[in-house]
């Protein structure tokens, strides 16, 4: 059995990546989960790059239903009060304040359910000087610290993946799992408050160890000069990517090659790191001579951990990415296909590739009211409303 949630119910009020990523790592494993919209545009994401249905959206919102519902109206708390009394969990990622402002507050949800895990994730917690604030991943990054371990202070730009957005829905995940576990035990809720500022800083613990510790001032260099991590190019452009580690055979038999294992300048770890920047230089001058195909023989030879710096097409068709069948194709009735990522965990060997597409605005609206009890005539009053 891969579902291992199975009969977890989930009701998300979530936008954008944080709680969308959360919610999604629960369908992926078994969970129902019931996405709430606004009636107007729903989730943000939605129309990201100018579509109903962007890349971004999907993205983050496989395995899902989605239901149309304005909790600014009576009718729609009070369908939203009848989807928490037969849920496990309700996920929100709401500024601090605005579910109480809403009529949903604690004492609400838990008078409607005791036994309900209710997460919230916000940018900088539930209070202080911060918490009334506006926060994006971008933000995160700056205030976690994680950017300074990014960014050239000279030539300042930010760059890659969301980090903070990502992080902060993976230990919503495993708060709500943790959450979930003990109530099995006591049948008690909980509330599981999570936010990106911590969630940011606890995805780097390393730097603050150092800084704690031994004083060091982390910056873009200092973990790939200890971890002796380089990216070279090669005799044809292509990019290739090297990870030394602290153990000597590696850099043993990546010097073979060009011969330097008897430089004074490299002689131990220690000086490797005081003179990454000159060994980086060296190695790079030499791997500059040849091909990257040269390069993956030698140091496959070598037993030297490496990678071509694979770009995201070369990802879909890497050799090991295609054998452990990471992406899988969904099709949804009036979108078309689309390419999913499977979850990466696998139970048993095995894991579940049956997940709903993520859904368009509503699609699911009838179909979960109808399970609440509402009549086609209800349904048809609440859509006339704007409720829905």
């Amino acid at each position: 059995m891969t579902d291992v949630l199975k009969g977890v119910r989930v009701v998300e009020l979530s936008t954008v990546i944080t709680a969308p990523l959360a919610g999604m790592m629960l369908a992926d494993l078994g969970a129902e989960v019931i996405k709430v919209e606004h009636p107007q545009g729903g989730d943000p994401f939605r129309t990201f790059r100018g579509e109903q249905y962007s890349p971004n959206f999907v993205a983050y919102n496989r395995g899902k239903r989605s239901i149309q519902l304005d909790l600014r109206t009576d009718e729609g708390r009070a369908i939203l009060l009848k989807l928490v009394a037969r849920a496990d969990v309700l996920l929100e990622n709401y500024r601090p304040g605005i579910m109480e402002k809403l009529g949903l507050g604690d004492d609400a949800l838990a008078a409607t359910n005791a036994r309900l895990i209710h997460c919230s994730i916000t940018g900088f917690g539930a209070s202080g000087p911060y918490s009334a604030r506006p926060a994006y991943d971008n933000v995160a990054v700056a205030l976690s610290g994680i950017a300074s371990l990014q960014l050239d202070p000279e030539h300042p730009q930010s760059s890659g993946p969301t980090i903070p957005d990502n992080a902060t829905g993976m230990f919503a995940c495993y708060g709500i799992l943790g959450a979930l576990y003990e109530r099995a035990h006591s049948g008690r809720g909980h509330r599981v408050d999570v936010n990106m500022l911590e969630a940011g800083i606890a995805f780097i613990p390393d730097p603050f160890a150092n800084y704690t510790r031994a004083g060091i001032k982390s910056d873009r260099l200092t973990r790939v000069a200890a971890s002796q991590s380089f990216a070279f190019r090669c005799g044809d452009g292509k990019l290739i990517a090297v990870h030394l580690s602290s153990q000597p055979k590696f850099f043993e038999a990546m010097a073979a090659a060009p011969d330097l294992v008897r430089d004074e300048r490299f002689a131990t770890r220690d000086l490797r790191i005081k003179n990454y920047g000159e060994l980086t230089r060296v190695f790079g001058e030499i791997v500059a001579t040849k091909p990257r195909a040269h390069w993956v023989n030698v140091l496959e030879e070598h037993d030297v951990p490496f990678a071509p710096v694979n770009s995201i097409a070369d990802v879909l068709d890497d050799p090991q990415v295609r054998h452990l069948r990471t992406f899988y194709r969904q099709r949804h009735p009036t979108e078309g296909e689309s390419t999913a990522i499977h979850r990466p965990v696998l139970i048993d060997g095995a894991r579940d590739a049956r997940a709903l597409p993520a859904p368009v605005l509503g699609e699911h609206t009838d179909a979960v009211l109808a399970e609440l009890g509402y009549d086609q005539g209800e349904i048809a009053k609440l859509r006339a409303a704007a409720v829905i």
